[in-house]
């Protein structure tokens, strides 16, 4: 595996979780997927690219890479692959034309945050901002992403169990001293 989080396969490169860098992986081919090991232990499956010279990048592979060094976000080679939604590249170039100088930094860390938290939460979040014509930053978002307070989880009582009725399908049995 390369050096950045990536794999050729058949002509095609894919994406694979970072925590997988310098370590051999085995890849099963499949009709429909890719399978990868290391050892005997499945750790990534991804759908198959039909076809040479095509991509297939995750920026839930990438991200916590990218936000150690947000400076490489510009010159990446797939960094359109890292715009999960259209509602993300309009907050990237929102973020462009509004903040040239930390616009790089800023989308990492919202891209950051949807693979931390929820997409769909950041996405509704961006939407609120763009709709309201506010820089998108990061704290912008983390801070109406943090506005909904988590559900509690509710605390459950021990079943009490009672296996009588499993001692009673047995036949009983004497044990002969």
């Amino acid at each position: 595996m390369s050096r950045f989080s990536t794999i050729q396969v058949l002509g095609n490169t894919y994406s694979v979780p970072s925590r997988l860098i310098g370590t051999s992986v085995l890849v099963r081919v499949r009709a429909e997927k890719l399978e990868g090991y290391v050892g005997t232990m499945r750790t990534f499956t991804l759908p198959r690219l039909l076809g040479k010279q095509q991509h297939r990048i995750d920026y839930h592979h990438l991200i916590w890479s990218l936000v150690r060094k947000p400076g490489a976000f510009a010159a990446y080679r797939y960094r359109d692959e890292l715009f999960p939604t259209t509602l993300f590249r309009q907050t990237y170039d929102r973020l462009v034309t509004q903040t040239p100088a930390r616009a790089d930094r800023e989308y990492v860390r919202v891209l950051h945050l949807a693979a931390s938290t929820a997409e769909s939460e950041v996405e509704t979040a961006l939407s609120l901002l763009l709709e309201a014509n506010t820089v998108p930053t990061a704290a912008a978002v983390r801070e109406l992403v943090g506005t909904a307070s988590p559900q509690p989880i509710p605390r459950m009582q021990a079943p009490t169990l009672d296996l009588g009725a499993y001692d009673r399908l047995l036949p009983s049995r004497r044990v002969h001293a």
